[in-house]
């Protein structure tokens, strides 16, 4: 039986979890489609995190998919960062607002974090994966005991080496046409920068782990394409955010509808993680300046602080705007729609 199969899945498909974007409504019209709905929690707390869960659960009966950030504790770099607030101050400025007086650790890792642990524990998701790295050996352990299927993204072999090695069941293929951030696990260390394609084609080889397709797959075709390399199921984000149920602002919607489709960055400046981004005045602050970012999640703090102040002047160019490469072929309708459009594509 297929990996997809033993999930359930009539399609093998899975919405991306997408913290800020996803949402438990999108999530669960995927999973009565027959897709894997999810949600990212990464960036939630954990009253967050179970009212979003629950919510899923209230919809379907199906089985859906949580993602969890992994990260390392960001390094506390006064200098760095009272420069790079200082950097930014014109464009608060321009907007009429300040900078912050500091910056805070807006975002909490997995790892080590028994709170969250326990909140999905308790819900007891299907699937959980995690980004940015991969979680401790008891935690890997409790969410077995569960039942949980788990997954990591991996940007290269040796980040799937270590999933394996680690107790995961499968490794999501992220490409580096991929939107929002880098799955790497150290993002100081040199990016080998492969496509989805050669990615795949090289985990389905050496991994030992069933593979899972991700970035710049749009259509029914590109999941054809990636089930033909090996895939046992694709990955879609980008092909989700113009979805009516999506959490994607007015701004970002008309960004992905736009001529900005066709010009995605992958920039630190944002978040202080390379991330794949729709181009806008926040990409345009790209200089070559990644020395001068503070670490993620640190600068993420003064990003959505510009973000912010820039929206209450009635402009939307400086928001988080995640896409990937295959932004221009997004398309807007809803999850339900488009999920039966991709089910028509991939069995033309």
């Amino acid at each position: 039986m297929s990996w997809a199969a033993n999930l359930g899945l009539e399609v093998p498909i899975i919405q991306a979890p997408m913290a800020g974007v996803s949402t438990p409504a999108m999530a669960a019209a995927v999973c009565e489609a027959g897709g894997l709905g999810s949600l990212g929690l990464g960036a939630a707390d954990t009253a967050s995190a179970a009212s979003m869960m629950q919510a899923v659960r209230d919809q379907t009966a199906r089985p859906y998919h949580v993602n969890l950030f992994v990260h390392a504790e960001p390094k506390l770099q006064p200098h760095i960062e009272a420069a790079w607030l200082d950097h930014l101050a014109p464009y608060f400025q321009r907007f009429g607002a300040e900078p912050p007086k500091k910056l805070r650790t807006i975002y909490d890792s997995f790892l080590g974090n028994e709170a969250m642990l326990e909140v999905v524990l308790e819900a007891a998701p299907a699937v959980v994966s995690f980004h940015f790295g991969l979680p401790n050996a008891a935690q890997v352990a409790a969410l077995k005991t569960k039942g949980c299927l788990l997954m990591a993204s991996a940007t290269c072999l040796d980040e799937a080496t270590a999933a394996k090695n680690a107790g995961m069941d499968a490794v999501v293929a992220q490409g580096y046409e991929a939107g929002g951030h880098r799955g790497m696990f150290d993002p100081d260390m040199p990016d080998s920068r492969l496509s989805m394609g050669d990615l795949t084609r090289l985990l389905v080889k050496e991994a030992g782990l069933p593979v899972i397709a991700a970035g710049g797959i749009m259509d029914g075709r590109d999941v054809h394409a990636a089930l033909d390399m090996g895939a046992v199921a694709a990955q879609m984000g980008t092909a989700f955010v113009g979805c009516v149920e999506s959490a994607a602002d007015d701004a970002y919607r008309a960004a992905l509808f736009s001529d900005a489709a066709r010009h995605t960055v992958m920039t630190r400046v944002i978040s202080g993680r390379p991330a794949r981004c729709l181009s806008n005045g926040f990409t345009a602050l790209d200089q070559g300046q990644d020395a001068l970012v503070p670490d993620y999640p640190r600068a993420y703090d003064a990003g959505k602080a510009l973000n912010q102040a820039v929206k209450s002047a009635g402009d939307g160019r400086f928001g988080a705007q995640w896409a990937g490469q295959g932004a221009p072929r997004a398309r807007a309708m809803s999850a339900t729609q488009l999920m039966v459009q991709l089910k028509t594509e991939l069995t033309l």
